[in-house]
């Protein structure tokens, strides 16, 4: 078995050395790393920062300047001027936002034709314009679209919009379809677009050459053809593959040769192993079989739920918890002889059919986010 063993990794060893060449040559110029002010991510190719670095340390469409504080700023042709948050050589990502802070008024323009730059992920949005007193402490608004007397809101749910505009004095006043960044809440029914914008691109792909500690640049003046530069030194992609090829076919044959030796020793062994190998049967039986068990609900089971109290308003609409005027899920009035329920903890109460659905999904009070008690679940 030792010499089986010996020649599997004769058999390694030589696919290693003809099938992966390393070829290695000098740099003919160095790019200097820059960097704006005192920000802590370095700029490097593709980026190219006017003024600081030469042309050839930058790909077309990624030029960056530094202003007076220090700022690194990025042109977009059809959006203008944003700032640089970070960079993410590996990701392939850029993080921007707007110079006045309302980078929620920049997405409804946002136009990333004529520049290298993906959005993704994106979303589409309805923006709705309301009364302060209909999304007081409910929903979450956009800060700097929003005055002292009606508030925007940025909503992904459609079913959402539609039903505010008719329940509400909330009217809609556009949409429009924007990058989110990837620490964005998905979770309200409204969102903050105030956020960073984060932006990919494709070309030029340095992500593996950055994944192993390199960076990408040009090999030379023409500004044609892109090597991965490690150690001071670069690796041509197209002399490497002409290498692999040319290796590949010297190797062939000592691959041949070390797989027909390697099967001749081990033919014996095998004969041998076998008459000794036996397979072994389990038997499964009902103590032993897997029984899959149905997904785990998020929200609350049936069970718990019917267990809140439940009741048929009177004429006066008095609710048995809170008193509100209205349904917190469907914005509704409550009316004499609606069924309603109400939650124990927190002794908020909605309409019955809405509170249902909310907590299947949900779990938590829609008013005061509070975690209902639910039943126990045997599994």
């Amino acid at each position: 078995m030792e010499d089986f063993k010996f020649f599997l990794h004769l058999l390694t060893l030589t696919l290693t050395l003809h099938l992966f060449p390393i070829s290695l040559a000098s740099s003919p110029y160095n790019c200097p790393i820059a960097f704006c002010g005192s920000n802590a991510y370095p700029i490097q190719f593709p980026f190219h920062v006017l003024d600081q670095q030469p042309e050839i340390c930058g790909y077309p469409g990624f030029n960056l300047r530094c202003d007076k504080q220090g700022n690194t700023l990025l042109n977009l042709p059809n959006s203008g001027e944003f700032l640089v948050r970070t960079i993410d050589y590996r990701a392939q990502m850029i993080q921007i936002y707007d110079p006045s802070g309302c980078t929620a008024s920049r997405r409804m323009t946002l136009n990333l034709s004529g520049s290298p730059y993906l959005g993704s992920p994106s979303r589409n949005y309805t923006l709705l314009s309301c009364p302060v007193e209909v999304t007081r402490s409910r929903y979450i608004p956009v800060g700097c679209l929003t005055n002292s007397t009606y508030s925007t809101l940025a909503t992904s749910s459609v079913s959402f919009a539609t039903r505010m505009a008719s329940q509400t004095a909330c009217r809609i006043i556009g949409s429009l379809r924007s990058p989110i960044s990837w620490y964005q809440d998905q979770q309200g029914f409204t969102s903050d677009l105030n956020m960073d914008i984060s932006l990919t691109w494709d070309s030029p792909n340095c992500q593996e050459c950055v994944a192993e500690g390199g960076f990408c640049g040009y090999t030379n003046t023409t500004l044609q053809d892109i090597a991965c530069f490690k150690n001071g030194k670069r690796s041509s992609k197209k002399t490497t593959i002409a290498l692999v090829i040319v290796s590949i076919a010297l190797a062939l044959p000592a691959v041949a040769a070390s797989i027909a030796m390697a099967w001749y020793v081990c033919r014996d062994y095998r004969s041998v192993a076998e008459w000794v190998a036996r397979p072994s049967v389990t038997a499964v039986t009902p103590e032993t079989a897997t029984i899959p068990r149905d997904d785990l609900v998020i929200g609350l089971d049936q069970v718990t739920i019917e267990s809140y109290t439940k009741v048929a308003l009177g004429e006066s609409k008095r609710l048995p918890g809170h008193e509100d005027a209205a349904c917190s899920i469907c914005l509704s009035e409550y009316n004499a002889k609606e069924i309603v329920r109400c939650i124990p903890e927190c002794r908020h109460c909605f309409h019955a059919e809405c509170i249902d659905e909310w907590l299947k999904l949900k779990g938590t009070c829609p008013v005061c986010r509070n975690s209902p008690s639910p039943a126990r679940v045997d599994l």
